[in-house]
């Protein structure tokens, strides 16, 4: 496995996306294990795009604009709808200091299918992690499962940590009525900026 690959696998991770606002909120809005159980969502939503890449739907869906476009508007609509939840501090989502531990399912839910409906991740399988596979050297099926698994241990540390650093945040921050407002509408804003980001995306 080439540093190249750890290296470039690390800054994709650690850029400020879905899946680290996610987790960032998750652990405000309820903790560090919410936080935790929301960065094991947003990993296990990469399973199915690396299902699709091994078995070739990802290429498709690379490939034609319809299905490519409607994973898109899904996701983008999904963002929206989470930035309105924010708002509204309803769901998962909602910033409260008595807000006890349950809802995990609802922070499960969310987190699999904001990265669902990512079309980058299919994108991110089809166009990047083959640069780093072997043909001559055999097993393409292997390798590539054994760089995926890699990438979505990185992904679910990475996002650990900024849920753990969130969650060390949460009492100060909760305390204080106005930052917990700008908190919630910053991170509405991050949700809807995702999303316009997702709508210029292009295959």
């Amino acid at each position: 496995m080439s540093p190249e690959f750890l290296i470039t696998t690390l800054v994709i991770c650690a850029s400020p996306g879905t899946g680290v606002v996610y987790a960032l909120a998750a652990a405000l809005s309820r903790g560090v294990k919410a936080g935790l159980v929301a960065s094991l969502a947003g990993t296990l939503g990469i399973v199915p795009h690396l299902v699709a890449a091994t078995l070739g739907i990802a290429t498709l869906l690379h490939t034609s604009a319809v299905a490519f476009a409607a994973v898109k508007y899904l996701g983008v609509l999904y963002l929206l709808y989470m930035a309105w939840q924010t708002l509204q501090q309803k769901g998962a989502m909602k910033l409260d200091a008595s807000a006890a531990p349950r809802g995990f399912s609802a922070v499960m839910r969310d987190g699999v299918v904001l990265n669902l409906l990512n079309p980058k991740l299919s994108i991110f399988f089809v166009a990047f992690l083959p640069q780093f596979i072997h043909p001559e050297e055999g097993g393409v099926t292997m390798q590539m499962l054994t760089l995926s698994g890699v990438f979505m241990l990185v992904t679910f540390i990475v996002f650990a940590i900024y849920a753990v650093f969130a969650a060390t945040m949460r009492s100060a921050i909760l305390e204080r009525p106005n930052v917990m407002a700008w908190m919630r509408r910053s991170f509405a804003a991050a949700f809807g900026l995702l999303a316009v980001k997702l709508a210029f995306t292009e295959r």
